[in-house]
């Protein structure tokens, strides 16, 4: 079992910036990939970013590329999403999720573990 929880979300303004970072525990090494999904009110979740564990290699969804930054540390066991020149379009409920198997996947079906999420609000 692996056991996510994310912070760092909260109200900004747009162009402003936000930083999440998700704390995993529980079975650690058992993880390949880390991802960050987000879901708008009344719209599906959708791939933010994500970054393979042990070689560090990222993927973005285009409407973040740019502008977000994903990164890890795996001595402290957590994940971290850097959010810049944000917009309210970006506006959602931001996931952290954790995937058991390769390659690092783009669909939120791939992954095994959820964290419960972190509202982020961007005013306009």
């Amino acid at each position: 079992q692996v056991q996510l929880v994310e912070s760092g979300g909260g109200l900004v303004q747009a162009g402003g910036s936000l930083r999440l970072s998700c704390a995993a525990s529980g079975r650690i090494s058992n993880i390949y990939a880390m991802g960050w999904f987000r879901q708008a009110p009344g719209k599906e979740r959708e791939f933010v970013a994500g970054i393979s564990r042990s070689r560090g290699i990222t993927y973005y969804a285009d409407s973040v590329k740019g502008r977000f930054t994903i990164s890890r540390d795996n001595t402290k066991n957590t994940a971290s999403l850097q959010m810049n020149s944000l917009k309210p379009d970006d506006t959602g409920v931001y996931y952290c999720a954790a995937d058991l198997t390769a390659p690092v996947s783009y669909s939120s079906d791939h992954y095994d573990y959820w964290g419960r999420g972190t509202q982020v609000t961007v005013s306009s």
